[in-house]
């Protein structure tokens, strides 16, 4: 049989995963997808992801890539794979999923080759949590002011030594230097009536306020997008100017930015490449 490198774009709800990096007695996606696919491809399979995500965090396009050698013909390995990875249930999905699998030259390799990321940040803002997002949203009870917040972004924008959106214990780099090519803040405001319990004599308006961050860049730092976001929500809640921005960035110290925000709101988007 003839070695095939494959890269595969994947999909995967990261709640009940200790993020993607495999970790002994530990279930991660990376782990989950290495024992199907060895089945599948009936030899041992190490995938090389574009993306670390941690606990809690979700992707939308996340890409993997595989050398290996085997007989089943590589478009139906996600077919075969996500049966699997679903329990074997006919009509069942389980909490990843392949999207689509190729073959690629030799030599390619999903995480060194890849040119650039996006990742989505999901903030809920409203009177109430709904329970049905907790592990998919930020949620909180203030409102943002989504205007100063994208003042703010713009000085995040460029190429900046981003140190101070570092948090430790992550991979050691050898610089901290990367570009974020744009930061684009989309709101979407819902202002509904909440019918009290029967026999109520009033009723509340809820105004709902849901934010998207959307973030782009050469590269991320460990908790990067995570640290910007919860920077730009002290900004939206008047705790720090947009003119503040620039000053934070240069000092390079993580005490200045703003506090991590947590992981269940942020999903890995996108990976671009030159040719893939």
């Amino acid at each position: 049989m003839e070695k095939k490198n494959v890269f595969l774009k994947i999909e995967y709800d990261g709640t009940n995963f200790y993020g993607w990096q495999r970790q002994p007695r530990m279930r991660t996606v990376q782990g989950e997808l290495e024992q199907v696919l060895s089945v599948v491809c009936n030899t041992d399979i190490k995938i090389n992801g574009t993306s670390r995500t941690d606990a809690g965090v979700h992707a939308l396009g996340q890409q993997a890539s595989f050398e290996a050698e085997f007989g089943i013909p590589v478009e139906r390995i996600p077919l075969a794979a996500n049966n699997l990875l679903a329990g074997g249930k006919m009509a069942g999905c389980g909490d990843v999923r392949i999207i689509s699998a190729e073959v690629v030259p030799e030599g390619f390799h999903a995480r060194f080759d890849a040119k650039g990321k996006q990742y989505i940040y999901k903030i809920r803002c409203a009177d109430e949590p709904d329970i049905f997002l907790k592990n998919y949203r930020y949620q909180m009870t203030e409102h943002l002011d989504v205007s100063v917040m994208r003042e703010a972004a713009k000085y995040i924008v460029g190429t900046h030594d981003f140190k101070c959106f570092q948090a430790s214990g992550g991979e050691e780099k050898e610089t901290t230097v990367r570009t974020v090519y744009d930061l684009e803040i989309i709101e979407t405001v819902t202002d509904a009536v909440k019918e009290m319990p029967s026999g109520a004599a009033d009723r509340r308006r809820r105004i709902v306020q849901d934010i998207e961050i959307r973030i782009s860049g050469d590269g991320f730092l460990y908790n990067m997008v995570r640290i910007i976001t919860g920077t730009l929500v002290e900004v939206g809640l008047g705790k720090k100017k947009p003119e503040d921005i620039p000053a934070v960035i240069e000092s390079l110290d993580r005490q200045n930015a703003g506090h991590t925000a947590p992981p269940q709101g942020l999903y890995l988007a996108e990976v671009y490449y030159d040719r893939v």
